[in-house]
């Protein structure tokens, strides 16, 4: 048993939850009552979430929701810090629990194959295999698999644009289309958009089951494909092989992880702005920036927590590509 306090636990599932809004206020209540922390994302499509806290209180919070037989099958991943992930409990009513924007799409009626982590190295290892790493700029920025093609996309819904306009995806002279490998952080990008190549005309098209999360979990560190780093949506900010956490730092302007150099440049002001969102927010911003990392410093002198040093302030610009996340994700499970 690690010694760690702090149980993070991550996991969704795609099945239909008519009475999705219902769910919302006692799911809530009893989140609340075992000081579980986090955001929980409901849809009409399903579930998805990240919660962290006690491993008891944790292991509670998914007995409850696999007490429903709807949920009874839910997986999740789990990983160990010994800070607090998360310093607030949500749980939110969304459209769709990991937004793409395309009507239809729903892997519970048709999906790509999954791969396990073991079989995922000999798959895309494949010369005929076209792997896509699904998620946003900033995230590929700072790791992905050796080889993989990076899209440059700055929002999840960003990606079925690219995938009719990608060069790597056209159909071959006879019209044969490419076997495609997708991956994510955690699986639910990769699921929904294997979905989406599906009910396009894509038959051989495969998604790492788990996601990069199970793979740097499972699969050693001499046999891994993996370089750089896993960027995930909580307080770790990334989290290398094994799911120990890594070193990068978050901005606490944009939410983002800090690129390489950031901390030197004179746009850096530490929990008020970096190069990438110094433009984006007004002085006015700053300055209630500034107060913010001021009432963090004290109350961490004092031993305390200040929730507010994870809130981000509202742009007064839009952020640039590489900046810019998927606002539908909300730090959720992926």
């Amino acid at each position: 048993m690690p010694t760690t306090t702090y149980l993070t636990a991550a996991f969704y599932k795609f099945v239909t939850l008519s009475d999705y809004a219902s769910r919302k206020a006692p799911l809530l209540a009893f989140c609340e009552q075992r000081k579980v922390k986090g955001t929980i994302l409901l849809a009409r499509e399903g579930i998805n979430s990240t919660i962290a806290g006690a491993p008891d209180d944790v292991h509670a919070v998914l007995a409850y929701l696999r007490s429903d037989p709807l949920l009874a099958d839910l997986q999740h991943k789990e990983s160990f810090a010994e800070t607090a992930p998360f310093h607030r409990m949500k749980v939110r009513l969304k459209q769709e629990i990991v937004t793409m924007g395309v009507p239809g799409t729903d892997p519970t009626h048709i999906v790509g194959t999954y791969v396990k982590p073991q079989d995922w190295n000999a798959l895309i290892a494949d010369p005929d295999v076209v792997v896509v790493d699904t998620r946003n700029d900033y995230e590929v920025a700072i790791g992905s698999f050796r080889g993989a093609i990076d899209p440059q996309i700055r929002t999840f819904s960003a990606l079925p644009a690219w995938t009719e306009q990608a060069e790597q995806l056209r159909p071959t002279a006879d019209g044969k289309k490419p076997k495609v490998a997708m991956f994510c952080t955690g699986g639910i990008r990769c699921e929904k958009s294997t979905a989406y190549l599906r009910s396009q005309g894509y038959d051989e098209v495969y998604h790492l089951e788990g996601g990069i999360l199970k793979y740097l979990e499972t699969v050693p560190p001499e046999e891994s494909l993996w370089e750089g780093t896993c960027f995930v949506f909580d307080e770790r900010v990334s989290v290398d092989h094994g799911l120990t956490p890594g070193t990068h730092k978050l901005c606490r302007g944009c939410r983002m992880p800090l690129a390489d150099g950031a901390q030197e440049s004179p746009l850096f002001e530490l929990g008020v702005s970096c190069p990438r969102c110094h433009a984006s927010t007004s002085d006015v911003q700053k300055s209630r920036a500034r107060e913010r990392q001021r009432q963090w410093v004290l109350a961490k002198a004092r031993g305390d927590t200040h929730i507010g040093e994870t809130t981000p302030p509202v742009l007064s610009k839009p952020l640039p590509s590489d900046v810019a996340s998927d606002c539908s994700q909300t730090r959720a499970a992926d």
